[in-house]
């Protein structure tokens, strides 16, 4: 009998990790950012995400794929003369958290660590630019990041 269930549970440990981050699955994933301003959409809004794998560039609202990391995602806004918005996004785990933490003890941190992914739309709620911030006179020399 106790062959039979450390058969069966052989098997499904085999089914999820063949499911998930070991057998190809990518670490990127794409995300959707759209950015809200008194209750409304604002467009063309330049956002800088980032986590500790990397740095990506999208105008909201739009799509662009990121590097998955078990490390929140961090998103930064602006629309000069109109506001900015910072906010994170906390990874969640894929699979089934006892599953992940028998794959964890048995050595296969890789697999875990690959298998956390973002909310696949993300909503920042931003704050009205203050009168004067964002606005470049004639002689500025600066060139806006966002």
């Amino acid at each position: 009998m106790k062959k039979v269930s450390l058969l069966a549970l052989g098997a499904c440990l085999a089914g999820c990790v063949g499911s998930g981050g070991i057998n190809g699955d990518s670490p990127e994933q794409q995300v959707e950012v759209h950015a809200i301003l008194d209750h409304r959409e604002v467009t063309g809004v330049g956002c800088l995400l980032a986590n500790d794998i990397g740095r990506w560039f999208v105008v909201a609202p739009g799509r662009v794929t990121v590097t998955r990391s078990s490390k929140p995602l961090a998103v930064y806004c602006k629309r000069d003369g109109v506001g900015s918005a910072d906010e994170w996004w906390g990874a969640h785990y894929k699979a089934n958290r006892l599953v992940g933490n028998i794959l964890f003890t048995a050595g296969l941190r890789d697999y875990v660590e690959n298998n956390y992914a973002y909310a696949p739309t993300l909503t920042v709620f931003m704050r009205p630019a203050k009168p004067g911030e964002g606005e470049h006179g004639v002689g500025d020399s600066a060139t806006p990041i966002f």
